[in-house]
């Protein structure tokens, strides 16, 4: 499994519109010179996040984006998920891929499936918050005050 640069710079938008949610909405541009993501790449994401009920925008002088909800209720697997689909390290574990002919007789079925359970629980343990806590430590920041 190899995250795309879209699930990368979906986590690190999301992360930035946490870490600076203040209720406001905030533009791509502000985010883009933050992030170093070009404006044009951050308008593809926003796109897919919005459409996934995840962000809130609104339009006109004051527009931009803003997180949907607080961060605390977004865990990162599902913010993968969004932009990159199915974290499952075979295509047989992917959701409705239907049933493998092999899997009663596969003897590297269970590997994998331990491999896609330690990979969802690990993305799933964590939330943006979290990450927003572990940026405001590494950087010596309390975005929270």
């Amino acid at each position: 499994m190899k995250i795309s640069t879209k699930g990368r710079y979906a986590l690190r938008m999301m992360l930035d519109l946490g870490m600076h949610n203040t209720g406001e909405y905030i533009s791509l541009r502000d985010i883009s010179q933050r992030q170093d993501i070009t404006v044009k790449y951050l308008e593809q994401i926003v796109m897919t996040l919005t459409k996934a009920g995840y962000l809130r925008s609104q339009r006109g002088n004051n527009g931009g984006y803003r997180l949907a909800r607080d961060p605390s209720e977004y865990r990162v697997g599902d913010i993968l998920r969004v932009m990159e689909g199915s974290l499952a390290p075979i295509t047989c574990l992917e959701e409705g891929a239907g049933s493998c002919p092999r899997s009663g007789i596969c003897p590297v079925l269970p590997f994998w499936t331990g491999l896609d359970k330690v990979i969802a629980g690990y993305v799933d343990r964590f939330t943006l918050q979290d990450l927003i806590e572990q940026s405001s430590a590494m950087a010596g920041y309390d975005y929270s005050t």
